[in-house]
């Protein structure tokens, strides 16, 4: 591993807004980024819209765009000026009736270094996604890019150890997790912390079996475009940890934010070293893990 060093940022933001004012906030972010000297740019899943997920209807379709449509062409060129790296979730219209949640990797160029497709798809209350998006078929990739490797993967993905560990093995040093996610209000004062302490634990899990960074960039707000409903109040609480799971930066759960954080391929490598997790797999006996059940 040659050892290197690079700057990201995460963009803490409410997204209650239309695509239009989503894009301009999403632009006006990663330009704060970038002045905050971030190399690498990480915006929240499905960025362009409110979460339209909560309640299934056909009109949200409406919100889908094509492959290098608007979204890649706005973000490729701010890229470009900008010379950073910026990850952007998106709702992907594949052809009609095959949609996907998905997100570009695009590099300092402007030009795409990788794409992902969602491939953990949830259906709970208000997060009825299973409507929406169909399972990725890209599997789980590493993105060469101008500062360094990474991964992404999103929301949903973040519980799945599985994935974690093939993008890790497949050379990424950082995962990315774009995410929304939240509290019912009705939950909050029964469930909340618990709900929220294993959403930053597994992934917190995520970084130290795999010796890699890990960053969970989330919404923030409450959102309630179903009239009748009590909304989702997502928790933000965006974080980056290190490849030890130690916390390196944090936002709150409730403001707009940007934080950020230096990946050192350095000290993961020595990590690696003293904690030799990759090494002492059993590869051999792992057979098992590709079955629904073990009965």
């Amino acid at each position: 591993m040659e050892h290197h060093t690079y700057r990201i940022a995460l963009a803490q933001l409410n997204l209650n807004g239309m695509p239009e004012r989503n894009l301009a906030v999403c632009k006006d972010s990663v330009k704060e980024a970038a002045a905050g000297g971030a190399q690498v740019v990480c915006l929240p899943e499905l960025y362009s819209t409110y979460y339209f997920c909560q309640s299934e209807s056909t009109e949200n379709f409406r919100f889908a765009e094509s492959r290098k449509g608007l979204s890649y062409n706005a973000f490729s060129r701010l890229a470009g000026e900008l010379n950073i790296v910026i990850i952007v979730p998106f709702f992907e219209k594949r052809t009609a009736g095959i949609y996907h949640n998905s997100a570009y990797v695009i590099d300092a160029d402007g030009s795409e270094a990788g794409f992902y497709r969602k491939m953990h798809i949830p259906d709970d209350p208000s997060y009825y996604e299973k409507f929406y998006f169909t399972p990725g078929d890209l599997g789980y990739s590493a993105h060469n890019t101008s500062f360094g490797v990474i991964g992404v993967l999103i929301c949903w993905d973040q519980w799945y150890p599985e994935a974690a560990r093939l993008t890790a093995l497949r050379g990424a040093e950082i995962l990315f997790y774009p995410t929304a996610i939240g509290w019912h209000p009705h939950e909050k004062k029964k469930y909340g912390k618990a709900q929220h302490d294993a959403w930053m634990t597994v992934q917190r899990g995520h970084a130290i079996a795999n010796g890699i960074y890990v960053a969970a960039v989330n919404r923030v707000g409450l959102e309630k475009p179903v009239p009748d409903s009590a909304g989702i109040e997502f928790w933000g609480s965006s974080f980056i940890c290190g490849p030890q799971g130690e916390i390196l930066a944090q936002a709150s759960t409730d403001k707009e934010e940007i934080i950020y954080a230096t990946i050192d391929t350095s000290l993961m490598e020595d990590v690696r070293q003293n904690w030799p997790f990759l090494r002492d797999r059993r590869i051999e006996s792992y057979s098992d893990i590709t079955k629904r059940s073990i009965d």
